[in-house]
């Protein structure tokens, strides 16, 4: 029991990344996926986040009135620092997501995978039988 305390923050980092990949694969939602992705994400900033702290050490900020006869334990401020870097670009990849899903619908109608490829090869066909009949007004004007 107590490895799964102490080790409590990786088993919920992998249950947060296993749920987001089922979110992305399983949902044909547009809005489903990008909401998976960012549970995916999160759970690997928590798990970075995880890896820097060190239990006992205190954040490595200069102070004074420091005591040079103790050894301190300090926690590595870089993978915070990396982590907020890494959040600020996730909100903003997020976003272009959100705009893309925005023109998907505005275009399709629908935010639907299944439906988008539908709508997709319909158009396609209609496309197809088009470019037909200009090929054979082309012809018999030619000829």
């Amino acid at each position: 029991m107590s490895y799964l305390t102490s080790h409590l923050n990786y088993i919920i980092v992998i249950i947060m990344m296993m749920a987001g990949f089922y979110v992305v694969i399983s949902s044909t939602n547009l809005i489903k996926k990008l909401i998976g992705l960012g549970t995916f994400q999160t759970a690997v900033f928590i798990f970075y986040i995880s890896l820097g702290k060190i239990k006992g050490a205190t954040a490595p900020i200069l102070v004074e009135n420091i005591n040079l006869g103790s050894p301190t334990v300090y926690s590595n401020p870089l993978t915070h620092v990396l982590i907020l870097t890494a959040i600020v670009v996730g909100v903003a990849t997020l976003s272009v997501g959100l705009a893309l899903t925005v023109r998907i619908y505005q275009a399709y109608g629908t935010l639907e995978e299944d439906d988008i490829h539908l709508i997709e090869a319909k158009l396609d066909l209609e496309e197809d039988e088009a470019d037909k009949k200009i090929m054979a007004l082309w012809e018999s004007n030619v000829s």
